[in-house]
């Protein structure tokens, strides 16, 4: 594991689009049906990750408290499975039904859709707006296994009440920080 921050991708950014499977309902879906015209979250998660495994419950807690006000939730696994078995699409399956994750939980299983989004780390962590324009990257909120700051979604929050009452997030934003995605070796 090596702790590797955001790229931060541009504000502004349109949401490259993409098409996975969702390895809870074992449906092909995309962004165009995932995504809301209110505000859409896409998450860069995997199951091995101490970073993830310290923010799930919280995530799920966020998409649960923000769902009913109109926005959508995706997460995403990009890690190379093969290596990180783990991370592969029947135990990604397990891991979104014992935690009870409210949202699609899709295999990126060619990473193109972590390299479309400079996915860097999980988790990684996305706000579009109603356009599919990013107004927010980064972290959840300042609590990190180990640091004792109470795990609260603030960050992530904030951004979320901005975009449902038409305001820009502040954009002095703090990058996620996590273990790297696990890139596959190129072949």
């Amino acid at each position: 594991m090596a702790l590797t921050p955001s790229n931060m991708l541009p504000l502004g950014t349109t949401a490259p689009d993409f098409t996975l499977p969702d390895t809870v309902s074992g449906k092909t879906l995309g962004l165009s049906e995932l995504k809301s015209d209110r505000a859409t979250v896409i998450m860069f998660i995997c199951n091995h990750c101490p970073y993830v495994k310290h923010v799930n419950a919280e995530l799920v807690r966020v998409a649960r408290d923000y769902q009913p006000r109109g926005v959508a939730f995706v997460a995403i696994s990009s890690n190379d499975a093969e290596h990180y078995p783990e991370d592969g699409p029947e135990q990604m399956k397990r891991v979104a039904g014992r935690l009870g994750y409210p949202f699609p939980y899709l295999y990126d299983q060619s990473q193109s859709v972590a390299r479309a989004y400079q996915a860097a780390c999980t988790p990684d962590l996305y706000l579009f707006d109603g356009a599919l324009r990013l107004v927010y990257r980064g972290r959840l909120d300042g609590s990190s296994p180990g640091n004792g700051v109470p795990l609260t979604g603030a960050d992530l929050r904030a951004a979320l009440d901005a975009v449902l009452a038409g305001r820009a997030p502040d954009a002095d934003q703090k990058p996620s920080m996590g273990c790297n995605i696990k890139w596959r070796a190129p072949a």
